[in-house]
């Protein structure tokens, strides 16, 4: 397709796009609203990785990273729910719960959704409080035994330079001691050096080791609490309602563009061309009693309103079919449609009509013997007709006993008379030929209108003795196929087609000429 294409389908289908849209936004605004809000509290943990002397600051950095999702994951263990669970005094945690590092940094984001702002503040500040606290427990239990073992021994120590001390001022109080006794000073004082070097290392051992301790179990700290949250985090009404009225229109122009796809209907002359290839001789706007009484659509239109686009569009057609076959001047024309119901006797009628409007001497003649509706359309009687002409010896007296005049100036018709048990054998006998030769010393030019060319046969029968053919098609409702079959059928039978009469066109099926015309005529009624 062309965009011109698209934009004509698209035009024609507004009304369906703005239903879909407002239908879908409507209801998504309706849902959102009826909604219950979900709230979002968010607190915020800081991964501080103690750095080793001998790691580059990269790695401790790529180190801390690794930690904080490892702790992301262990928030959602079950102690740590659990603990918290039990701390609120809730039964079953139910809000929605998501841990997780942001990303190039040492923090961690703890994020809670509930339809209760109020609880979700407290899980999001909780969960951190609980899982700090029990860090610091594993932490500490890890160097639990190394500090108890580091303790015991300078207390050991202790003791025993609190009893070398003492040793040692004993002997330093004698007066005259003896060598043995200097011996022993000696002795005690390098034992009470040796017992202090060990009490300083001891010493500095615990520091190092509280050090250490006091580093892993402030690794993890909350930097930023949660708050209440004072808006809802959906649903967002607005943003729905328009991500709604988006989807409704997209889907619209889907199903709009999914029904053109498969609608295989002929609309417009382009569509006929393509599927035909024949060309329209002539495009008959669809008018206000097109979908109103069914009788009110065989109205001579261009007798009662000649001025009207209609009764223009028929005298277009009227000059397309002379033009159509110069070298031989059509005399006899056969209307007929792919299917019942498609306007060939209103076409054939006006066709009629402005036909003699330009003095020629035309006789219309109906051949639909099943479903006859030209006397009809006249509002002449039916006792005699057609098939009177055919039980007899159909000369040119006869015929002009049988043709009935018409209030249009030039205009005779010959209505089908009574219904025969057996149409297709009488229009393909003879006497129909010789009606017709008949009929031709009495007229100028003869319009037969006939049954439809996929109901019955009488069509094909009668086509193959006429100088040219008719096709009248419904726009927007004759399938290509049809179509299409129906003028294979008067193909294989010899009938010359001289073309398509477009019939009950709607300014939304198509543009350019036709579109202008008709706006331009109606915009102000019928003149």
């Amino acid at each position: 397709m062309e965009l011109r294409q698209y934009g004509a389908i698209l035009r024609r289908w507004l009304w369906f796009i703005l239903l879909g849209t407002v239908l879908v936004g409507g209801v998504t605004y309706v849902v959102s609203r009826n909604t219950t809000p979900v709230y979002q509290a968010t607190s915020t943990i800081f991964v501080d990785q103690a750095s080793n002397i001998n790691e580059s600051v990269y790695g401790t950095i790529i180190a801390s990273e690794r930690q904080a999702q490892t702790f992301a994951q262990l928030m959602l263990t079950r102690p740590v729910l659990d603990a918290v669970t039990a701390r609120l005094g809730l039964v079953e945690l139910k809000s929605d719960v998501s841990v997780q590092p942001i990303q190039d940094t040492q923090l961690i984001r703890v994020d809670v959704e509930d339809t209760d702002k109020e609880l979700a503040t407290q899980i999001a500040n909780t969960i951190p409080e609980i899982f700090v606290e029990q860090h610091t427990e594993r932490q500490l239990q890890k160097f639990k035994g190394s500090r108890d073992s580091l303790d015991k021994e300078i207390r050991a120590l202790s003791t025993n330079i609190s009893q070398v001390q003492t040793k040692i001022s004993e002997l330093e109080a004698i007066t005259n001691r003896t060598s043995a006794q200097d011996a022993d000073l000696s002795r005690f004082q390098d034992s009470l050096q040796q017992y202090r070097n060990s009490y300083a290392n001891l010493v500095k051992s615990f520091e190092d080791l509280r050090l250490n301790e006091a580093r892993a179990t402030d690794t993890v700290s909350i930097v930023e609490p949660a708050e209440v949250p004072k808006k809802p985090i959906r649903p967002r009404v607005l943003l729905n309602t328009l991500l709604g009225l988006l989807v409704g229109m997209v889907l619209a122009i889907g199903g709009v563009l999914l029904i053109e796809y498969l609608d295989d209907t002929l609309k417009n002359p382009d569509d006929v061309v393509q599927a035909l290839k024949l060309s329209t001789l002539g495009a008959i706007p669809r008018t206000r009693q097109d979908s109103g009484d069914p009788d009110a659509e065989r109205q001579l239109v261009t007798f009662l309103n000649p001025k009207s686009p209609v009764s223009e569009a028929y005298r277009v057609l009227r000059t397309n079919i002379q033009f159509s076959s110069l070298d031989k001047p059509i005399r006899t024309l056969l209307v007929t449609s792919a299917n019942p119901s498609e306007g060939k006797s209103t076409t054939a009628s006006n066709l009629a009509a402005v036909m003699a409007q330009t003095g020629q001497r035309v006789v219309l003649i109906d051949t639909d013997l099943r479903r006859p509706v030209i006397h009809k359309v006249f509002n002449i009687p039916n006792n005699l007709g057609l098939t009177s002409a055919l039980l007899t010896n159909p000369d040119a007296a006869t015929v002009s006993h049988l043709i009935q005049p018409t209030q249009i100036k030039n205009l005779s018709v010959l209505t089908s008379g009574p219904l025969p048990p057996n149409p297709s054998e009488l229009l393909g006998s003879h006497r129909m030929g010789a009606l017709i030769e008949a009929l031709n010393s009495v007229a100028d030019i003869i319009i037969f209108d006939s049954p439809p060319v996929l109901a019955v046969t009488d069509s094909a029968v009668l086509a193959r003795q006429l100088d040219g053919v008719l096709l009248v098609v419904d726009s927007g409702e004759t399938r290509e196929p049809l179509a299409r079959r129906a003028a294979e059928e008067m193909s294989k039978v010899g009938a010359q087609i001289l073309g398509v009469a477009l019939n009950r066109l709607s300014p939304t099926n198509t543009d350019g000429y036709y579109y202008y015309y008709y706006h331009h005529y109606y915009g102000d009624g019928d003149k």
